[in-house]
């Protein structure tokens, strides 16, 4: 079983698209076989707009502890207030209240109460869901206004994605990881077989792919790089053909911009039906993400 992570340093590269083309043309890859997908940006999950999931399951996450106050105990002495570096804790109306939207759960409260009358309790962080798409099944999670600990959910949606795989027998797992370089890219990138770095033509992008790539090679996993919507700007093109070339990054993707992506999208569509085998009447993005496909298969020996 392997596991394909595709990454971006920023929002916005068109990462997300070209995992919904992927998932198409997985389908037509192993036709015999489920290909599992994953959507690991659980602070902004969008491939379900695309994919068109069935909810099969739907789980509770437990993000962080919180605070909270049992009034029979408190004595409102607001120790627990002088101590709270987050302005959680607060008097209002000649008591002690706890603002969980601003507590961040680190208990010092908890600790230092002489009266015992703060807990610190489990609180629903937000939700993870298995569906069922034409793709094969899909992992994905949402997780709650203000809440936390997205790279704990996202350990969550790939630990399912893998139980789900080895009960299939699938031979892949198409990862859609979150944008940038924090917890969640980490939690995501951690034990795959090969990530894909989805970058565009602009100065943010070039920069943002780079300190990408230090994550990933600091954590010894194989990465290879695509230019979406690489004609906008030639220039920048070159600087990251340039800098692939510098640090032995394998440039396996140069997908052109194209008005028929943006229609799809507006549709909620994939860019590439898993019915379209030719490929002889898809758009020239269409075209250029098949050759994709077929490097990403070549790479993971499949």
């Amino acid at each position: 079983m392997k596991e394909l992570l595709v990454i971006s340093g920023k929002g916005g590269t068109g990462k997300t698209t070209i995992v919904g083309a992927f998932a198409g043309l997985a389908k037509d890859s192993f036709p015999c076989e489920t290909t599992v997908l994953a959507d690991c940006d659980v602070d902004a999950a969008d491939l379900h707009l695309i994919l068109k999931p069935s909810v099969r399951r739907t789980n509770e996450f437990f993000g962080l502890k919180k605070a909270t106050i049992d009034p029979a105990k408190c004595d409102n002495c607001g120790e627990c207030a002088k101590v709270c570096r987050f302005d959680a804790i607060a008097m209002h109306e000649e008591s002690i209240k706890i603002e969980p939207v601003s507590c961040e759960g680190c208990a010092v409260c908890f600790h230092i109460c002489p009266s015992q009358a703060i807990n610190m309790k489990d609180v629903i962080a937000g939700h993870w869901f298995v569906s069922d798409t034409i793709y094969g099944p899909l992992v994905h999670a949402k997780l709650g206004v203000a809440e936390e600990n997205s790279g704990k959910l996202v350990m969550e949606v790939r630990r399912e994605a893998r139980r789900i795989a080895e009960t299939r027998g699938s031979r892949l797992i198409i990862c859609d990881g979150p944008p940038g370089v924090g917890c969640p890219v980490i939690s995501s990138m951690s034990g795959v077989d090969l990530a894909l770095i989805v970058t565009e033509p602009t100065i943010a992008g070039v920069h943002d792919m780079e300190r990408l790539y230090t994550l990933a090679n600091g954590f010894d996993v194989e990465v290879v790089v695509c230019i979406n919507k690489y004609d906008l700007d030639y220039k920048i093109s070159r600087d990251i053909r340039e800098f692939c070339r510098t640090h032995d990054i394998d440039m396996v993707g140069r997908i052109p911009f194209d008005e028929e992506v943006v229609k799809a999208l507006v549709k909620g569509e994939p860019i590439i039906s898993p019915d379209l085998t030719s490929g002889k009447s898809e758009s020239p993005a269409a075209n250029a993400t098949r050759q994709l496909w077929a490097e990403i298969l070549n790479r993971l020996s499949l």
